[in-house]
């Protein structure tokens, strides 16, 4: 679209930030005295709807952030659309007119942000690499991955590895390119560049070796982290994670697969569901019940096999141990492959347990600092979903003529794009602001809050995507089409949205001082 100046200043200034956060904090007190207890169960609409206001203001309060460090006009327009937007969710009136807010998500539209503005200058760096590398290596396969749910050529993820993806948060002493300090910006980066051509044979791979990195990095021994970490780095071994059940989800601490002691280490015996990519992975990253003790009983444990391709693998040991793998047919998401792990008598060493004896039973805890990195990720591939999708419907809106204009022309697709380029802005801004927060060791609830924000924003970004396509947007010959089934799975994995909202954000925003 051309860019053209907006009409006046009210199109960028818009409503104050402080008027927002007073409302916010309104909210909250009125949430809590409907749940004095802090007990989300006692009332989980109010629970629900307080989590998702707080999720809008911080998305609003860092396209704020980004824009007064920016200074851009199109950040600020950005920024007081993202206020607008979260006064009236919470039923306030604001200053701008229906006709005055729709022309100022037009000169949204008109002027979407790039991907690197306020970028520093290795980050622009690290963007374009990958981006050239995505666009010339994986775009051309993914349309053909998704359709016949191929596995992801072997020379996409060795091309990866020689580029370093897998070891962007392993330190150098283990063959990382992590230095002193974590910069997970970068690894936000990344996934927002490979998930922009695929979200399965791209923006996912590096998923998995992140969580199993954290955990690693955080209570493995020294000879775990020498055996593992440099394997993980160089891709020599690839990462899947197995944590979900049949009958427990996202209620970790009931799960019953367990680990029973054996001369040497562990027989595991019993079920994991939904484990990406266990059947190419060489190591799984393993949470099993080691004692009674609910989440007390919990412990974390790296099983090592053989890379097997397809969707169906036999693992027989000669112990007499047995893993059974079945990929689970899935609308979306394909091509890593979604798999059922059975379990029989599996024998583990004791060198699998991760920590050692200083770290059994204490899995649980290990577990939630590595979902913070897994919730981040998926905030990232999300970024990277909505941009392939905003960038696809402003192609297709401005070349497809109806009744004698372009749809860009008219009015309504405008202030629909004008939305998409919006919720993709303060997806990406809220998911810088909680990287920085992990990065010092901080910000385990704001990751959260970004993966609940960019979920949701991505189904509805891939669905006005659709919805502007048209007939083409049904029809799979189109990329939008993957987009939104893709989509859909973001607020599923990684933690239920539901999940976040109650048990994750609004009991934080609850707890007592």
């Amino acid at each position: 679209m051309p860019s053209r100046e907006p009409a006046g200043a009210e199109h960028i200034a818009g409503p104050s930030l402080d008027q927002l956060t007073a409302a916010r904090a309104d909210l909250v007190a009125k949430v809590r005295s409907l749940i004095p207890s802090g007990d989300v169960d006692e009332n989980q609409v109010a629970a629900n709807e307080l989590a998702w206001t707080y999720a809008r203001v911080e998305a609003a309060a860092a396209c704020d952030d980004w824009a007064q460090a920016t200074g851009d006009p199109t950040a600020r327009a950005v920024a007081g659309a993202a206020i607008i937007e979260a006064l009236e969710q919470l039923g306030m009136r604001t200053t701008l007119s229906t006709i005055g807010r729709a022309d100022h998500l037009e000169w949204i539209a008109h002027n979407p942000p790039p991907a690197e503005l306020g970028a520093a200058p290795e980050q622009r760096m690290l963007r374009a690499t990958f981006r050239d590398f995505a666009r010339a290596r994986i775009a051309p396969r993914a349309a053909a991955i998704h359709r016949d749910d191929l596995d992801i050529p072997e020379d996409i993820i060795q091309g990866l590895a020689e580029l370093g993806v897998f070891g962007l948060s392993i330190p150098e002493a283990f063959g990382g390119l992590r230095g002193a300090a974590d910069d997970f910006e970068a690894m936000l980066i990344v996934t927002e560049e490979l998930s922009y051509v695929s979200l399965a044979a791209g923006g996912s791979l590096i998923t998995r070796p992140e969580i199993l990195v954290r955990a690693l990095v955080r209570a493995g021994t020294l000879e775990q982290k020498q055996r593992w970490l440099p394997a993980i780095a160089s891709g020599r071994q690839l990462v899947a994670v197995a944590t979900t059940e049949p009958d427990f989800g996202s209620d970790v601490a009931g799960i019953r697969c367990r680990a029973d002691p054996a001369e040497g280490g562990w027989f595991v015996t019993g079920t994991k569901l939904w484990c990406t990519f266990a059947g190419r992975a060489e190591l799984l990253m393993l949470l099993l019940r080691t004692s009674e003790a609910g989440h007390r009983g919990l412990s974390v444990f790296v099983l090592e096999k053989p890379a097997f391709p397809g969707h169906e693998f036999l693992y027989a040991q000669d112990t007499g141990g047995v893993l059974k793998g079945r990929a689970i047919p899935t609308i979306g998401y394909r091509g890593m492959h979604t798999f059922e792990l059975a379990f029989d008598r599996f024998f583990l060493p004791d060198s699998a347990l991760v920590g050692g004896q200083d770290w059994l039973n204490r899995g649980f805890y290990l577990q939630l600092e590595s979902f913070a990195m897994g919730r981040l990720q998926t905030a990232g591939r999300a970024v990277g979903l909505m941009q392939a999708a905003v960038d696809s419907t402003m192609r297709y809106t401005n070349e497809r003529v109806v009744f004698g204009r372009a749809i860009s022309a008219y009015g309504l697709p405008k202030a629909t794009l004008g939305k998409m380029v919006l919720r993709l802005a303060a997806s990406r801004q809220l998911s810088y602001r909680a990287a920085r927060l992990v990065g010092r060791g901080e910000g385990q609830m704001e990751a959260s809050l970004a993966k609940l924000y960019a979920s949701r924003a991505a189904e509805q970004v891939t669905r006005d995507a659709m919805q502007l396509h048209g007939g083409m947007g049904y029809a799979e010959e189109t990329d939008v089409s993957r987009y939104f089934v893709d989509a859909r799975v973001l607020s599923i994995f990684e933690g239920a949205e539901d999940v976040l909202a109650l048990r994750v954000i609004a009991k934080s925003l609850l707890r007592p001082g």
